[in-house]
């Protein structure tokens, strides 16, 4: 157990697990955080009440999200394509559509309360270990609605990373880690679109130091918004009105990717990272939860399609 500031406690709950852990889903009616391996292809679900930890391999292929669907089973991305997992004992997977160009990969994503995924994309990293380094403004934000129609609605992004909604959903954040931008739009959850883009936190300005790259993010219920900071070795809880970090929390390696609220009550926050090396002999690459942090989040939602 790993001892932090104001209380909080940070707990390895899965050493050196991934190379590049992303995209932790914590799943209510099961009481179980699912997250993958982007470039291994692997999915992860970890049952907090049993500590039962276990892993699904998807092929050579990348794996970004796998979010509950109300009808049973899992969305799930792979590389270039939107696809559907059976159940997890089945491993079967059957693609409902190819997206995104061969050069790029799916990122991030996350469900709103509609019912519809939003997946950003990225380049598909190959044969570039360096991210900072891969090719910019290629990417793109899409949607999936329940009806399986996909709608693009931003392009030139570089990474696309963490997003979320505002309780009352007027308001969606999104990251575009390497501008090094976290931005708000304007949300119109009956037309799933959005608009009036603004800059609500400059990760690359002197105001905001050694912050890393931003990339996954959630939000709190008093609509605070906890971003992983890639290279720096922390989340921060910062405030959308004024773009300041109001808490940090620092963890024991430096490549943070991504956060979630889960556990009984929604306040535990787990938080995956990186270890491109594979190397076993530091925490990188591990599964992290904090507890003691004194706010929670709010249940996640499931994909209606």
């Amino acid at each position: 157990m790993i001892e932090g500031i104001m209380s909080e406690k940070i707990e390895v709950i899965v050493k050196n697990s991934t190379r590049l852990g992303e995209g932790p889903h914590w799943d209510d009616t099961s009481r179980c955080l699912y997250y993958v391996d982007v470039f291994v292809g692997d999915g992860y679900r970890y049952n907090a009440v049993t500590g039962d930890h276990s892993r699904l391999d998807f092929g050579d292929t990348t794996v970004s999200v796998i979010i509950p669907r109300q009808k049973g089973g899992f969305l799930v991305s792979q590389r270039t394509d939107l696809a559907i997992l059976d159940s997890w004992d089945s491993g079967k997977v059957t693609s409902i559509a190819k997206v995104e160009a061969e050069a790029n990969m799916f990122n991030d994503g996350k469900v709103d309360a509609c019912g519809r995924l939003w997946i950003g994309s990225c380049f598909n990293g190959k044969d570039i270990p360096d991210s900072q380094k891969w090719p910019k403004n290629q990417g793109s934000l899409y949607s999936l609605d329940a009806d399986g129609s996909v709608k693009k609605h931003i392009s030139n992004i570089s990474i696309s990373n963490g997003m979320d909604w505002t309780d009352d959903n007027s308001v969606m954040y999104y990251i575009d880690s390497i501008p090094r931008q976290v931005w708000a739009f304007d949300f119109d959850i009956t037309a799933g679109t959005i608009s009036n883009k603004r800059t609500v936190a400059d990760f690359s300005s002197t105001e905001i130091p050694d912050m890393g790259y931003p990339d996954g993010m959630t939000i709190d219920t008093e609509g605070k918004l906890w971003v992983a900071c890639f290279d720096a070795g922390k989340v921060v809880r910062i405030d959308p009105e004024t773009g300041t970090v109001i808490r940090t929390v620092k963890f024991p390696c430096e490549k943070i990717t991504s956060c979630c609220f889960g556990g009984e009550d929604l306040t535990d926050l787990y938080v995956t990272s990186a270890n491109p090396a594979l190397e076993n002999t530091t925490l990188a690459g591990s599964l992290f939860k904090v507890t003691g942090l004194g706010v929670r989040g709010r249940k996640a939602n499931m994909f209606t399609g």
